[in-house]
């Protein structure tokens, strides 16, 4: 069976940083493109982040572009968010998602992705 497991998600003040690891299991996501999703209370989900499994292309959310980077160890089946200068308003859940099919821009959309984890709380205080 496929997972997707979060992990790293806290609570923080703003300006601080976190760290969000991904860890897959059930098959091997090394060929697989990974993003990162949000979705705040009352708000609908938001992309963050994405990147196709050798690196070839990365895409972030205007909102986090140099803020945020999205990384993999393909050997450990794992993708992390690091997230630094972090705001009030990066207050959400956080999810990890995979994919076969898409690629570059394409790869924005929540309904490309097969696979999701079930989501760690940030929570960043003013």
């Amino acid at each position: 069976q496929v997972q997707l497991v979060e992990s790293g998600g806290g609570l923080v003040q703003a300006g601080g940083s976190l760290r969000l690891s991904c860890a897959a299991s059930g098959r091997s996501f090394s060929k697989y493109a990974m993003g990162w999703f949000r979705q705040a209370p009352g708000k609908d989900s938001e992309f963050v982040a994405a990147h196709n499994w050798n690196g070839g292309f990365t895409i972030y959310a205007d909102s986090v572009k140099g803020r945020f980077t999205i990384s993999r160890d393909n050997a450990k089946n794992t993708v992390f968010l690091q997230m630094n200068s972090l705001k009030p308003e990066d207050t959400a859940v956080y999810y990890c998602a995979a994919t076969d099919h898409c690629s570059g821009s394409g790869c924005k959309g929540a309904a490309r992705y097969d696979y999701w984890g079930q989501g760690t709380q940030v929570t960043v205080s003013s």
